[in-house]
């Protein structure tokens, strides 16, 4: 007979286990679930142990859904069923029972972001309702460019989280125009890990980067804007001044920065999410 049951703080080893019993043989390069790993993603993420569940076939973990909590939603960050319990419902029961504690404590909006490469999530999702709200590309540059003309009177300054927050410049537009990974919090989270250049003239930061470098002349970038219209021409300096071989810009959304900004300063694309969303109902 089968179970399930919301999670508590002293559940880690618990959930450690079932991601590892149940979404390790989906994504087969990914390396094992270690409780450390699970604590970074409470304090980088926001998971919270309250937002996920595990389903159970005797004492065995089968399903497990991980979900990490914000003000303005609740991200479901994985969910899987073991494959020798797919197509039984475990995966729904999962996902809508989350729901309907949501729409009693909230917060109501629900969101995924599913690799195009893993049908089975997708399947789920559209099953359960959720609505595909945007694509979210990744994207690589892996050659260096020249630098960039045209900042002549400008400024090259190292740039952190807080001092782009003491600007007023570290909040998107439009929040929902960056991924879950790349939002404010998780900035603020992780940001004693980050780097960060900026061009800035006697008055403004004009254009910023932030990142984290990985090995082998290698980074991912957290947050890459420009606050003037010049073509690219900033980040196009900035990319090539902080020295790396190879940068990968995870999730893009396309109102974030456009496809063909990012064409221009070298990147190309490399991969492919979805972003689902529901809101969240009682049943």
């Amino acid at each position: 007979m089968s179970a399930y049951r919301f999670c508590r703080t002293d559940d880690i080893a618990l959930l450690v286990d079932a991601l590892n019993r149940c979404w390790l043989p989906y994504v087969p390069g990914e390396p094992p679930a270690t409780p450390a790993a699970f604590k970074r993603a409470i304090r980088d993420l926001q998971v919270w142990c309250s937002s996920c569940m595990v389903a159970f076939s005797g004492s065995d973990p089968i399903g497990v859904l991980i979900g990490a909590k914000r003000p303005s939603g609740t991200l479901v960050h994985k969910v899987a069923v073991h494959p020798d319990h797919r197509r039984q419902g475990h995966g729904r029961h999962l996902l809508t029972s989350l729901g309907s504690k949501l729409a009693i404590l909230g917060p109501p909006r629900i969101v995924a972001e599913v690799p195009d490469t893993l049908a089975p999530a997708s399947e789920l999702f559209d099953a359960c309702g959720f609505e595909r709200e945007a694509p979210l590309t990744d994207y690589v540059r892996e050659s260096a460019k020249a630098d960039a003309a045209g900042i002549a009177g400008r400024f090259e300054i190292p740039v952190t989280v807080d001092d782009l927050a003491a600007n007023g410049l570290l909040e998107a537009p439009d929040a929902h125009a960056v991924c879950w990974e790349r939002s404010v919090e998780a900035l603020r989270a992780r940001k004693d890990g980050m780097a960060g250049l900026a061009i800035a003239s006697d008055e403004r930061i004009e254009a910023c980067i932030l990142y984290i470098e990985g090995t082998q002349g290698t980074a991912d970038i957290l947050s890459m804007r420009s606050f003037v219209e010049d073509g690219g021409c900033r980040l196009a300096h900035l990319l090539s001044r902080a020295g790396m071989t190879a940068w990968r810009f995870a999730k893009v959304h396309p109102a974030e920065v456009s496809n063909e900004c990012l064409e221009t300063l070298g990147f190309r694309a490399a991969g492919l999410h979805w972003r689902y969303a529901a809101r969240a109902q009682a049943n």
